[in-house]
C-alpha cells in the first residue's frame, strides 16, 4: 500500500475532510500503516508531504482540501456528504490572524530545509555570509542556501557507478536566496539579487514567508521569473507542509564553473561542494552533514518561542 492508498482508504470509510494528522493516527487505529511498502523514519510527515503534492494537481487527483488552519483533505467523489461553505465558516476566526514580520531571514532557513528536502529531495546546507573573503566579493555574490539533488537513492549501484565513470552523475544543485517578504517595492532588487547571487546554479529560488497579492506585483513577479527563469517559493510558517512553487524555475543543464570557483571563497560553499564529491563517491548521503531538517510542528514551536 501506498501513502496515497492508505489516505483514500481512511477518507472513504471516516466520510468526512479529515487533516493529514488525523489521517495518519486512524491508519495506526486500524492498522494501515502496517501494510505501507515502506514507512520511513517519518511517515507521518511524508504522508502529509504527499497529500499535499497530490492536492495540488487538481486535474488528476482524487483528492481535494478544505480551509486553512488546519487545512483537511477528502475525497472528491464524496463532496456531496459534506457542506463545504460551513466547513470553511467552522475555522475559528480568533485564530486567523494577520502575519506580523517579527522574524529574521534566519529564522526562515529550517523551514526551506524542510520544504527542500521534502518537496524537492534536496539536501541544503546554509552559506553563513561571514565565512567568506569580502574584500574579493561584490555586493551581491553569496547564495543564503545551497542544495543538491542526487540520484543515490534511485538509481542501482551499478548505474552510479558507470555514471561517475563517464562523468555524468546526474546530480541537480539549487541556490535560494531567502526573503521575510516580496512587495512591489523591494521586489527589482530582491529578484536581481537572486539573479546575481544564483544563477549559476542549475535552478534558482528566491523564497519568502510574505509574499504580496497585489495584481500589479503578481504581474511583474510573473514576467521577471519567465524572463530569467527564477523560480519562486512561498513559505508558509503557519502550516509549513502547505510550503509550494508558485512559480517554477527554468533547469539549466550546465553549472557556472568560474563563478562556482569564486564562491569556494566561502568555507561553508567549499564544505558544501567537498561533501557532495564525498558522497557521490561513496554512493551513500551522510543527512547529517547538512541542514539539520525539523518535522513541522517542532519548526512552528521554535519560531513561536522566539517570537
Amino acid at each position: 500500500m501506498t501513502f496515497l492508498e492508505l489516505a483514500k482508504k481512511v477518507l472513504s470509510e471516516i466520510k468526512k475532510p479529515l487533516t493529514a494528522n488525523e489521517i495518519w493516527e486512524i491508519a495506526k487505529e486500524k492498522g494501515y500503516d502496517q501494510k505501507l511498502n515502506k514507512q520511513g523514519k517519518t511517515p507521518w510527515a511524508t504522508l502529509g508531504a504527499q497529500i499535499y503534492v497530490n492536492v495540488r494537481d487538481k486535474s488528476n487527483t482524487e483528492f481535494a482540501s478544505v480551509g486553512k488552519r488546519p487545512k483537511r483533505f477528502y475525497l472528491k467523489s464524496q463532496k456531496s456528504l459534506f457542506d463545504i461553505e460551513k466547513i470553511e465558516t467552522e475555522e475559528n476566526p480568533e485564530e486567523i490572524t494577520e502575519n506580523k514580520i517579527n522574524f529574521l531571514e534566519k529564522d526562515l532557513h529550517p523551514f526551506l530545509s524542510y520544504f527542500a528536502n521534502y518537496h524537492l529531495k534536496c539536501f541544503t546546507k546554509t552559506i553563513n555570509h561571514s565565512k567568506s573573503t569580502k574584500k574579493e566579493f561584490g555586493e551581491w555574490v553569496h547564495p543564503d542556501i545551497v542544495g543538491c539533488i542526487f540520484p543515490i537513492d534511485e538509481w542501482d549501484t551499478q548505474v552510479l557507478n558507470l555514471s561517475s565513470a563517464i562523468g555524468n552523475t546526474s546530480i541537480k544543485i539549487i541556490s535560494f536566496e531567502l526573503k521575510r517578504e516580496l512587495n512591489l517595492g523591494k521586489l527589482r532588487e530582491s529578484f536581481f539579487q537572486c539573479v546575481s547571487n544564483s544563477s549559476w546554479a542549475n535552478e534558482s529560488y528566491l523564497v519568502a514567508a510574505e509574499i504580496s497579492k497585489n495584481e500589479d506585483f503578481m504581474n511583474e513577479l510573473t514576467r521577471l521569473s519567465s524572463s530569467f527563469g527564477i523560480g519562486v517559493i512561498k513559505l508558509d510558517i503557519e502550516e509549513p507542509i502547505s510550503s509550494e512553487i508558485i512559480l517554477p524555475a527554468k533547469t539549466r543543464d550546465n553549472l557556472d564553473w568560474e563563478t562556482i570557483n569564486k564562491l569556494t571563497l566561502n568555507r561553508d560553499f567549499k564544505e558544501f561542494l567537498k561533501r557532495i564529491k564525498n558522497d557521490l563517491q561513496s554512493n551513500e548521503i551522510r543527512k547529517e552533514k547538512y541542514d539539520k531538517i525539523y518535522e513541522p510542528e517542532e519548526l512552528v514551536k521554535r519560531l513561536k518561542i522566539k517570537k
